[in-house]
């Protein structure tokens, strides 16, 4: 490993030793761009790894909301504009009581890099609170994204910061926000949010943009390997929006998903998630913020796991995770590649752990990394923006050709930087340096700051 990018980790790890997360996605994106910095030694000279790492500001905030009841609680609010180089902060919100500062700057700095690979003018951002919707009624959810906006508000704008949706912040979430932005602000800029409704100026397929691109993006891995998308079993472990347009899409290419997993469980379903009822199914179980999938099982006369996961099962093709950061560790890596199972895509933020990355990469999986797979999602909240600035609605048709583009331009960028660099086929780290690369040029070209 190069010198400094070895200095510039090992100082991440005894400075940042209580945020694991964050350290984490440093030395993972940090150890695979080592072959960039041994041919740019003036990356060293204005120090530009260690500025890189450095959130160029965070917001740490208070929201105090009531129940239904009238009683009072407490939250930490957070926002992290991580890196502006390349154009507003842009990076999602999210609500769950895991949320804290290691988890909000982990992601942020994964945005960045992602948000490059979509080749569109977007920093890198993201936010949240240790706020659970789940069991939460509406009003309740109402007055926390009012009182967090109203925290918030003065740091963002269409030009500045856009925020969007995460895990426990949807379509329902996301117009309670710009309900209370508008308020505060008394302007019409719609352009300050993505992931809206369509009556207000949301992006038609941006639910599903995030599933969708990841497909988008599988599908190129297969053609490079000489196989197809038809026929294809798959295991995703979540249910919510990204799952969803995963199980969605497959099923529109002659492809199905199998196996889904919850937080305590998993179903089997031989005829796959493809039907218009379980897929409207299964979206309603997120919606109603239901965490267990017996009432699938129950419904569509199905095998129901309790308190199991679905790793080592080899009558799959592919295993797509779709849930949270660090789900497959060790343990899981070494059931995966018992399994025989060839195609390793993941979908959701760092869901895999370096040491169990380091085991499958030894084996024969081909493996594509989250910040390049679900690029697709931020991709499209950049269109949406982009409607918003022109005051326009492009069809649908529109928007999805213009996602499958973007991710087929994502797998050749990867796959081309991995190979000018004498990586082959690794698209890990072919993702990790081209985004680096363009963040990296804009920050140089801009001077030291």
């Amino acid at each position: 490993m190069n010198r400094y990018v070895e200095e510039v980790i090992n100082g991440a790890k005894a400075k940042y030793a209580n945020q694991p997360e964050f350290v984490q996605s440093v030395e993972e994106v940090l150890s695979s761009i080592s072959p960039v910095v041994d041919v740019h030694p003036e990356f060293e000279k204005v120090d530009l790894l260690n500025r890189m790492i450095e959130p160029e500001r965070l917001f740490k905030f208070r929201v105090v909301w009531t129940d239904d009841q009238g009683g009072v609680h407490t939250n930490v609010g957070y926002r992290c504009q991580f890196n502006g180089a390349i154009g507003p902060y842009k990076g999602g919100l999210r609500f769950q009581k895991n949320v804290n500062e290691s988890i909000i700057k982990f992601l942020g700095f994964e945005q960045t890099f992602k948000n490059a690979l979509t080749g569109l003018p977007i920093g890198g951002g993201k936010g949240g609170a240790d706020f659970d919707p789940v069991g939460k009624s509406d009003a309740e959810i109402m007055r926390f994204c009012q009182n967090y906006m109203t925290a918030l508000y003065r740091y963002i704008g269409p030009d500045v910061d856009v925020p969007a949706g995460d895990m426990g912040v949807g379509g329902r979430e996301i117009g309670y926000l710009f309900g209370q932005y508008r308020r505060l602000k008394g302007v019409w800029e719609n352009g300050v949010l993505t992931g809206k409704g369509l009556s207000y100026g949301g992006s038609l397929i941006r639910p599903e943009a995030t599933g969708y691109g990841a497909i988008f993006y599988l599908n190129e891995v297969l053609k490079h390997q000489g196989d197809t998308i038809r026929g294809k079993r798959i295991a995703v472990t979540g249910f919510g929006n990204v799952a969803w347009g995963v199980m969605k899409k497959l099923a529109q290419l002659g492809a199905k998903v199998t196996y889904v997993s919850g937080p305590n469980c998993y179903i089997h379903d031989e005829e796959g998630v493809t039907t218009d009822e379980k897929l409207n199914f299964i979206l309603d179980l997120r919606k109603r913020n239901e965490i267990d999938l017996k009432s699938y099982a129950d419904k569509f006369h199905c095998e129901y796991h309790a308190n199991e996961k679905f790793w080592g099962t080899s009558d799959v093709d592919v295993y797509m995770p779709c849930a949270t950061q660090n789900e497959v560790g060790i343990e899981e890596a070494k059931k995966i590649v018992d399994s025989g199972v060839k195609y390793y895509i993941e979908v959701s933020n760092m869901p895999t752990t370096n040491d169990a990355i380091e085991l499958l990469r030894k084996s024969q999986l081909i493996i594509a990394p989250s910040k390049a797979v679900n690029a697709g999602g931020v991709g499209v909240s950049a269109l949406e923006m982009s409607q918003n600035s022109e005051r326009l609605v492009w069809t649908e048709e529109e928007v999805e050709q213009r996602l499958q583009n973007m991710m087929v331009n994502i797998y050749r960028s990867s796959l081309e930087a991995a190979q000018k660099y004498g990586l082959g086929y690794d698209l890990i780290a072919g993702a990790n340096i081209a985004g680096f690369i363009k963040v990296a040029t804009a920050m140089c070209e801009q001077g030291i700051f």
